[in-house]
């Protein structure tokens, strides 16, 4: 099995290096935000500086896993090759943990711009220690986005999937306090923001870097949207199956 995985992976792997314009804009998005937004207001303050960085590394996690992974799945389900691989005795689990490990190098790659705008424009400051727990927890907090991806790409086209995905991500980012501090935002939108996975992802992430307490309504309802999600893809898993094999 874990060669079977090691397989898959090389193979999306070399897919992304083909055609790597997804991973460019996993990048690019976050970077010119960081450029836009954070250094010219943020900048001067550690704090400031490094929350935010981790907001704009959770930007962009967030869009590997959310676009990324559904376009990337729907576009594999229209191709010939597709349905020759679930006919094969090793079943569904090396193709999934194959395209996961895949969307988690690719959040990785596509915060590296972040971090280097942060170490160059900001006095964000940070430890070894605590960059690593970052990451750590960047790629524990996309975990209901990835899952999200899977049942959008599962059910739907690839031409559905890319509007999809973006109406679902733009609304999600902004009221979970990934482009504005929630201190900052609207009423309606801080009574709401606690409620959205996204805030309960980027609170582990600036608690895992700034040391924080991370608000505990958000990260119980990341817990929440994560067993809400994994349902979802299950389901829509089982029925593309019996749809198209049946």
């Amino acid at each position: 099995m874990p060669s079977l995985v090691l397989a898959h992976t090389r193979y999306q792997m070399l897919e992304q290096i083909r055609v790597p314009i997804g991973l460019i804009s996993s990048a690019f998005f976050p970077a010119a935000a960081m450029l836009a937004f954070v250094v010219p207001f943020a900048a001067d303050d550690p704090v400031a500086a490094t929350r935010a960085t981790g907001s704009m590394m959770m930007v962009g996690a967030m869009s590997a896993a959310l676009m990324g992974l559904s376009i990337s799945v729907a576009q594999d389900r229209e191709q010939p090759w597709n349905p020759y691989l679930r006919t094969l005795p090793a079943g569904p689990l090396p193709r999934f943990a194959g395209r996961i490990i895949t969307t988690m190098a690719i959040m990785l790659v596509a915060v590296v711009p972040v971090l280097v705008i942060a170490g160059l424009f900001t006095e964000a400051a940070i430890t070894v220690p605590r960059l690593l727990l970052g990451l750590a927890a960047l790629l524990g907090g996309t975990l209901p986005f990835m899952l999200v991806g899977l049942f959008l790409g599962f059910l739907l086209s690839s031409k559905a999937a890319i509007g999809v995905s973006q109406v679902l991500f733009f609304p999600v980012a902004i009221l979970g306090g990934l482009f504005l501090p929630p201190e900052i935002m609207p009423g309606f939108v801080r009574a709401v923001s606690p409620y959205m996975p996204s805030r309960g992802a980027v609170e582990l992430l600036w608690s895992a870097t700034t040391g924080s307490s991370p608000h505990p309504v958000g990260v119980v309802m990341l817990g929440v949207w994560t067993a809400v999600a994994a349902v979802a893809a299950a389901w829509a898993y089982r029925r593309d199956e019996g749809r198209r094999f049946s």
